[in-house]
């Protein structure tokens, strides 16, 4: 099964570049499952119906979310969608569910989703709440890819090796910053401590610079605005067998050096 991972989408800039990578890249016809993370979709932070809409437009199977999926007030009604998936280790009784088992043309696959908990605020442990949920999945499907939503290097890197040979990909996302360790662990597990995103380069991690340079200078809190300029497609292309191991992880960007010659005129 051939799966494209789609990192953070960051706003109108990251929607559209989102949108000319499937025609570009002719996305649909090259992959037979295609995730990706959407918890910064409608300026910057969560998601709404419309942006919802318009990211299944382009028949993406899984959006996940992340730490910002209840910032917009229609959270909670787009987690009603069995496309849209939320962190599993959030409180009991949290609308959605926190993984999902999909269909695809090569087969089930499923998508699990959790929160880390170094630099972020208190959720359940992500490893156990794995553990809870593995025996279930795997009676469904031995392709099962996890989506770690965290902040901190070391608690992604223990979990991808504490899910190798459970799991068929770890992959990190939250920081926006792609790391360069992507890898086959040991059990055959694909791993990336970070995707990156799917937003501007031009600014910091999709938002306009002056702001957060204000911020840090003067601790005084700034809004944050979506930046438009040079955006770029951060993605990984993963290839798994059908007993659940990763033959492959590839990086993708598009374009492979950011740049963008449109107007777009908001910053939703």
């Amino acid at each position: 099964m051939k799966i494209f991972f789609i990192g953070d989408i960051v706003g109108r800039a990251g929607r559209q570049i989102l949108k000319d990578a499937f025609k570009y890249l002719d996305l649909r016809s090259t992959y037979d499952f295609i995730i990706a993370n959407a918890e910064n979709a409608a300026g910057g932070f969560g998601i709404t119906n419309k942006v919802l809409d318009e990211l299944l437009q382009l028949d993406i199977d899984c959006l996940t979310m992340g730490n910002h999926t209840f910032d917009k007030k229609e959270g909670e009604q787009v987690l009603l969608h069995n496309k849209v998936i939320r962190p599993a280790n959030l409180p009991p009784n949290v609308v959605g569910s926190g993984y999902g088992i999909f269909n695809s043309r090569a087969g089930k696959v499923a998508v699990v989703n959790l929160l880390g908990r170094i630099f972020m605020q208190p959720v359940d442990c992500p490893f156990r709440t794995f553990d809870l949920l593995y025996s279930e999945i795997k009676k469904e499907t031995n392709i099962i890819v996890v989506d770690f939503h965290a902040e901190a290097t070391s608690e992604k890197v223990a979990l991808g090796h504490y899910l190798d040979g459970r799991a068929s990909a770890v992959i990190g996302t939250h920081t926006h910053v792609p790391t360069a360790d992507l890898k086959i662990l040991p059990n055959k597990t694909a791993y990336l401590t970070d995707v990156g995103m799917t937003g501007s380069t031009a600014g910091v991690i999709g938002f306009k610079k002056d702001p957060i340079i204000q911020k840090f200078l003067t601790y005084i809190p700034k809004k944050f605005e979506v930046e438009v300029e040079n955006p770029q497609l951060q993605a990984v292309s993963i290839d798994i067998d059908e007993s659940g191991r990763a033959r492959s992880i590839e990086r993708v960007f598009y374009p492979e050096e950011a740049a963008f010659e449109g107007e777009l005129l908001d910053n939703d």
